[in-house]
C-alpha cells in the first residue's frame, strides 16, 4: 500500500421496504480527523455508524458524510388530521348557512393542506432497526469509495514527492562538493584582506590560524550529514504503509532548518545559490506534504 491523500469523494445508494437513500462522503485536508454528519430526521443512530466507519478507515482529514432518504408515497402510512378538518368545516359553515357556498365535498376537504398527513411513526422498532442497518451498510460503501479516491490521490502524489526528495538529495550532494572549497576560499580572502591592512607584517602563521577558525565556524558538514539522513528517512516514509503525513511534515521542518543554517554559514556565492535552490525545493515539498494523510 502506498501513501494516501486526504481529498476524495464517494457515493453509494440503497433501497429497502419502500425507502430509497443516497450517501455521499467527501473529505478535504485537515491536521486531525474531523467527522461531520448530516442525516434524515428520525435516524440519529446513523451518525454513530458514520463516525465509527470514518475512524476505522482514516486518521486525518475533514470528512463529511451526508445521507438523503425518501419514503415512497405508496409505502407511507397516512392519517386524517381531524382537528384541521374540523377547522375547515367551521370556517365554511357560516358561508353555507347563508347560502353563499355549497356544502364542501369530502374529496375537496381531503385535498386541503394539512388534512391528510404522512404518518412516519408507522415503522415498528424491528423495521426501523433493519432500515438503519441497511443505511449504515450504504454509509460503509460510500466511505470505501472515499478511501479508494484518497488512495488514488496518494498514488498521484507519490512520484511528485519522491522526485522532490531526490532533488533535495541531489542539491545536498552539490552543496557537499561545493563546500569542500570553502576553507581555501576563506583563507585566500582573509589573507588578501589582512595584507591590505597589515602589509608585510601579516605572518603566514597568523593567516593560517585565523582562517582555520573562520573555516570551523563556516563548516557545513554537520548540516549536510543531517540533510542526507533526512532524505533517507523521507524515502523510507514514502515507501511505508499507513498515515505518514505528520512525520513527513516534521521532516520538512528539519529540512528547512538545515537549509537555513547552510545559507547562513555559506562563504561562497555558488554554495548560497545551491542553498536557495534547496529552500525552494523544500518549500514545494512542504506544500505537497499537506495533502498526505
Amino acid at each position: 500500500m502506498s501513501i494516501s491523500g486526504m481529498t476524495g469523494f464517494g457515493r453509494a445508494e440503497g433501497a429497502l421496504a419502500g425507502w430509497t437513500w443516497a450517501v455521499e462522503a467527501r473529505s478535504v485536508n485537515g491536521r486531525n480527523l474531523e467527522v461531520r454528519f448530516r442525516g434524515p430526521p428520525g435516524f440519529e443512530g446513523l451518525e454513530r455508524a458514520a463516525r465509527e466507519g470514518a475512524q476505522s478507515r482514516f486518521q486525518r482529514g475533514q470528512v463529511t458524510v451526508g445521507v438523503q432518504a425518501k419514503r415512497s408515497e405508496g409505502a407511507a402510512a397516512v392519517r386524517i388530521n381531524v382537528e384541521q378538518l374540523e377547522r375547515y368545516l367551521a370556517l365554511a359553515s357560516a358561508y353555507v348557512a347563508d347560502g353563499r357556498a355549497q356544502p364542501p365535498a369530502m374529496d375537496g376537504l381531503l385535498a386541503l393542506r394539512g388534512v391528510v398527513e404522512a404518518d412516519d411513526a408507522g415503522l415498528d422498532p424491528e423495521a426501523q432497526a433493519a432500515l438503519e442497518a441497511a443505511m449504515a451498510a450504504t454509509i460503509g460503501q460510500a466511505l470505501d469509495g472515499l478511501l479508494a479516491a484518497r488512495r488514488e490521490e496518494g498514488q498521484a502524489l507519490a512520484p511528485v514527492l519522491n522526485g522532490q526528495v531526490d532533488r533535495i538529495g541531489e542539491l545536498a550532494g552539490q552543496a557537499r562538493a561545493t563546500a569542500a572549497g570553502q576553507p581555501a576560499a576563506i583563507k585566500a580572502r582573509f589573507e588578501a584582506r589582512l595584507k591590505e591592512l597589515a602589509g608585510e607584517a601579516a605572518s603566514e602563521e597568523r593567516i593560517v590560524q585565523e582562517a582555520a577558525a573562520m573555516a570551523v565556524k563556516a563548516d557545513v558538514q554537520e548540516e549536510l550529514d543531517r540533510l542526507s539522513g533526512h532524505v533517507d528517512a523521507a524515502r523510507g516514509l514514502l515507501a511505508a504503509d499507513g498515515a505518514v503525513g505528520r512525520r513527513l511534515d516534521f521532516l520538512t521542518q528539519e529540512f528547512m532548518r538545515e537549509a537555513n543554517t547552510l545559507c547562513s554559514k555559506s562563504q561562497l556565492g555558488a554554495l548560497t545559490t545551491i542553498g536557495l535552490d534547496l529552500k525552494a525545493t523544500i518549500e514545494q515539498f512542504r506544500e505537497q506534504v499537506q495533502n498526505v494523510e
